[in-house]
């Protein structure tokens, strides 16, 4: 039975004592619902009403994730973006999602002074809503209700609205807090993006249906966590955080001692940094799957064998198959296409039905990954269908890229694609062909691209390899730089 998210926290701040946020000045349940209403009331006076969009797009903070509680108790629909994305990616949000007011760190406002939005300092906000009331008239709510919109790039390179209910967000979360054994006393390491469905939804959703804390820290770094983890009973974290801590000689047993429960997701963990894990610390990483439209959609078990290389079995309620190209599912050990369906799965493309209709299929959605159900039940991902790169956890679609690559003086033709890489799991590379400089073209593409889909290497070629139709082959390219980064190539 799902959990609704507002009624626990309510009865968590109802508890005498119990602490949200932990550290010098610790934050109690109580505080933080006082807060949300606070938030609730601002939000009302600056005339954004129930079912319109508020957008953030601020640096990491606990007073993002109480705004977030606050569109909830508000009925306001919440549009997080990435603080690191540049005005002209942001544009693209502001015409689409249409927010009522947009909420910024102080520096973004003067960008967005012509472009036709209700926009406020983030500081302001937080300055007006200390100044009202704690106590809020909260509308109804009911479970389709839209609760947030993440947009996720497309592979045409428009970026897509993914719409969100409360349902979707609160049994999710319930089958997660079961599934991983939250709990009251669980003090949860959060050094994940506040942005994106891992930090703001999983890993917050988790502590707050089961009351647990939070040790909040503002970006991830191996001192700054290994300082934290002897405080800690649950991390989660991206590849890229696991291979860090590993270059670290405090990660230790003894560093671990508390911790009960190691997740990594948004990426897939190799096997190699899973038994390199085990080896140093004694603990089995649990590897789950899930993506911006479905939230989780599997999970390796908590008790039973974590299988590196793998993630897991489907989450309970929802269902997940393989199928082959004539939509029939595949026998186990078959490669095919993940699809999956259940109440954690998106209501849709933020106006978009007809993309939408395209990515179901009899009630399944249709993920664009590829994998295969061993004949335990585990399910391995094989690949993507769509050309998506996962790099430190955070997506990078090419063709995004690739419209900023073929827009400079130079550049007759790109590809870009994702290679291994030792750090971040994968790493962007870019194949040109022109008269270029590989670090003039990284150069160029600073004021255009956020720093995490600048090409890690950008490399010159005579020719794109192409097939008949014109096509460019990117997996011969893969192929032939798939070593660029381990030292051999």
């Amino acid at each position: 039975m799902t959990t609704d998210i507002l009624s626990t926290l309510r009865d968590h701040a109802a508890a005498s004592g119990r602490v949200w946020l932990q550290g010098p000045a610790p934050v109690t349940y109580a505080e933080l619902w006082a807060a949300t209403g606070r938030m609730a009331n601002a939000l009302a006076a600056l005339g954004v009403r129930r079912g319109e969009r508020l957008m953030l797009q601020v640096e990491k903070s606990a007073e993002a994730l109480t705004l977030y509680l606050a569109c909830l108790r508000a009925g306001v629909v919440f549009l997080p973006v990435n603080p690191a994305y540049t005005m002209a990616e942001t544009r693209h949000f502001l015409t689409d999602a249409e927010p009522a007011l947009v909420l910024v760190d102080g520096s973004r406002l003067a960008g967005l002074a012509t472009a036709g939005v209700k926009a406020m300092a983030f500081d302001a906000f937080l300055a007006m809503a200390a100044r009202s009331a704690a106590e809020s008239s909260d509308p109804p709510h009911a479970p389709d209700d839209l609760a947030a919109i993440l947009y996720t790039s497309g592979t045409t390179g428009r970026s897509k609205g993914v719409m969100l209910s409360r349902e979707n967000l609160a049994s999710n979360a319930t089958a997660l807090v079961g599934l991983w054994r939250f709990s009251e006393t669980d003090v949860l390491l959060h050094a994940l993006p506040v942005f994106h469905t891992h930090g703001l939804f999983v890993a917050t959703n988790c502590a707050l249906l089961s009351g647990a804390s939070l040790i909040f820290l503002p970006a991830f770094s191996p001192d700054a966590v290994l300082a934290a983890l002897p405080n800690a009973t649950v991390m989660m974290g991206v590849p890229t955080f696991y291979t860090r801590l590993l270059d670290a000689p405090g990660l230790t047993p003894e560093a671990c001692r508390n911790v009960r429960l190691f997740i990594s997701g948004s990426a897939p963990l190799s096997p190699a940094t899973h038994a390199a894990f085990r080896a140093r610390t004694g603990q089995a990483i649990l590897e789950r799957y899930g993506m911006t439209e479905t939230n989780m959609i599997t999970s390796n078990p908590y008790d039973g064998e974590r299988r590196a290389g793998t993630v897991g079995m489907a989450l309970p309620g929802v269902e997940v198959r393989v199928t082959g190209e004539d939509g029939a599912e595949v026998a186990k050990g078959d490669a095919g296409a993940i699809e999956v369906r259940g109440p954690n799965v998106f209501q849709g493309y933020w106006r978009m039905p007809d993309q939408t209709a395209k990515e179901f299929r009899a009630g399944w959605f249709l993920t664009g990954d590829l994998g295969a159900f061993d004949a335990d039940g585990y399910l391995s991902i094989l690949g993507r269908a769509k050309d998506l790169v996962i790099t430190g956890g955070l997506n990078v679609y090419p063709a995004e890229v690739e419209a900023a690559l073929d827009a400079l003086p130079g550049v007759a033709a790109s590809a870009v694609i994702g290679v291994p890489h030792p750090d971040f799991g994968e790493a962007v590379v870019a194949c040109v062909v022109g008269k270029v400089e590989p670090e003039a073209i990284r150069a160029s593409l600073r004021d255009r691209l956020a720093a995490f889909k600048i090409p890690k290497q950008v490399i010159v070629l005579e020719e794109l390899p192409r097939n008949a139709m014109g096509k460019v082959q990117k997996v011969d390219l893969r192929r032939r730089f798939a070593n660029l980064f381990d030292g051999t190539a």
